[in-house]
């Protein structure tokens, strides 16, 4: 069932169950996430961050039962970097998996400096460190104009550099008006962050 949003609202979860084979990980999961809003999925190892990020993305490879309304305008990006290994910095950004194109070379060269990348637009990400790669998958997030942001461990493989650059982008999109829903096992102590923690619905 998915329900109505109400206006303002990004995100609606009413008692939404997962399941995994004969395992039930969560259960009565509710939640709604207006706009400008910022969102943090804790828990466990194992209690479901990931699998319920994917549930609100339409990912999910298990059973969901109970209703999730998501706006259309979102963007789900996982916790690997998604890169594909042979091509550049450049051209790994002007495709996303979803399926969109992004044709401003001046833009995806600006998300590149904008996460320490200038210099590296023609570089093949398989001869980038662990980090910088992450960067080029971060950059995303500069290309991004959806409303929701579904982010996975976000902050993995990022130095304190990283950290507060990650940070302020994603307070200046909810500044915007648009609305973040992120899983991270790292503290963080962002203006307005909310908290949603996921061990009080474990089954």
């Amino acid at each position: 069932m998915t329900p109505a949003l109400r206006q303002g609202s990004l995100l609606t979860l009413a008692d939404v169950s997962l399941e995994r084979g004969a395992r039930r990980l969560l259960q009565g999961v509710t939640l709604e996430v207006g706009s400008a809003e910022l969102w943090q999925l804790v828990g466990s190892n194992g209690s479901g961050k990931t699998s319920l990020l994917r549930a609100i993305a339409g990912l999910a490879r298990l059973g969901v039962r109970g209703a999730i309304g998501r706006s259309d305008s979102f963007l789900y990006q996982g916790h690997l970097p998604g890169l594909k290994p042979l091509l550049t910095c450049r051209e790994n950004l002007r495709w996303h998996g979803s399926g969109r194109v992004y044709t401003e070379m001046q833009r995806i060269d600006e998300a590149l400096a904008a996460v320490g990348l200038a210099g590296y637009e023609d570089s093949v990400v398989m001869q980038l460190s662990a980090g910088q790669q992450r960067r080029v998958g971060l950059a995303r997030l500069w290309l991004s104009d959806a409303a929701l942001w579904l982010l996975d461990e976000p902050f993995t493989a990022i130095d304190l550099k990283g950290t507060a650059l990650l940070e302020s982008r994603l307070q200046a999109h909810c500044s915007a008006g648009g609305s973040v829903v992120f899983t991270s096992h790292q503290p963080t102590a962002m203006d307005g962050l909310q908290v949603l923690d996921l061990n009080q619905y474990a089954a």
